[in-house]
């Protein structure tokens, strides 16, 4: 195993115990989702990665989902980081904040932006004031979205110069569709925000589940390399949303063959170093 090998982490991926009314979003297409993902399910997938830490992310707008990864992060190490929920727009959102920050393994809040109906939710007053709580904490934003909210979300991004946001899934290009632009023109201009950082993650379910190629995805890979640099990227699965299109090693493999061409250190940045910078990971 190489230097780079060694020591990865897992900037995304997901548990659950499974439940219809929990996990609405999972739909009947989706029948491999729909059991329950646990710790002891992810380290059998990290068999012979060089994985040896993760970062569990909410999959569910609840506190009790957050508690629940908490939870599990304090029972197994393998856990360094957890991204929860909370109701941001709530008046009240100090006091939920407080509820969920008593746990050090607690380093991020995410809401699901991607399924508002409301296209420009990210603008409301309401909502960033609940995004103003988030610094004193030292918890990043992860920002979930489609393309198609990268122009607000620059916006969104520019009224909160000292947050540390996270994108996911590269903002969901249509890949499928094998369209680059504008998505690599918005995302050139909001890696120009230097508190952004980017995840290498959730890019093949973009792409048709049973038709897509590797050679499709650089494209892809490339622009945020270029745009965002070794030094704001990071590793993830997005485990077990990606085994609707992949398994976890072919995910793996595709970064690796995309990122052979940096050098080692370039290497070790996107597979460590980012991720414990970005998120303040303590050491295991």
């Amino acid at each position: 195993m190489s230097a780079t090998a060694a020591g990865r982490i897992d900037s995304h991926q997901h548990f659950w115990r499974y439940t219809a009314a929990k996990y609405s979003w999972i739909s009947e297409s989706m029948g491999a989702l729909q059991h329950d993902f646990l710790p002891d399910d992810l380290q059998r997938a990290f068999d012979g990665t060089g994985i040896t830490g993760c970062i569990a992310v909410q999959a569910c707008q609840t506190i009790d989902e957050t508690e629940w990864l908490l939870e599990l992060a304090a029972r197994h190490g393998f856990i360094r980081g957890v991204v929860g929920w909370v109701p941001l727009i709530d008046g009240k959102v100090d006091k939920a904040l407080a509820r969920v920050t008593a746990n050090p393994k607690l380093r991020g809040i995410r809401h699901i932006l991607q399924d508002e109906p409301d296209p420009l939710y990210m603008l409301r007053d309401d909502f960033n004031r609940g995004i103003r709580a988030l610094k004193p904490l030292s918890l990043v934003y992860d920002i979930l979205i489609f393309e198609r909210h990268l122009p607000q979300t620059i916006r969104f991004v520019d009224r909160h110069p000292d947050q540390v946001f996270v994108l996911d899934h590269l903002a969901k290009p249509k890949v499928r569709e094998n369209k680059v632009s504008p998505w690599r023109e918005n995302m050139a201009e909001l890696a120009r925000r230097p508190n952004v950082y980017c995840k290498i993650s959730g890019l093949v379910t973009e792409a048709d589940h049973q038709a897509w190629t590797e050679q499709q995805l650089v494209p892809y890979l490339d622009t945020v390399l270029e745009a965002f640099g070794p030094k704001r990227l990071m590793f993830g699965s997005d485990w077990p949303v990606c085994l609707l299109a992949a398994t976890y090693t072919k995910w793996l493999s595709i970064v690796e063959n995309v990122l052979s061409r940096l050098s080692e250190s370039e290497q070790k940045q996107i597979w460590s170093a980012t991720a414990e910078e970005a998120y303040r990971l303590q050491r295991s």
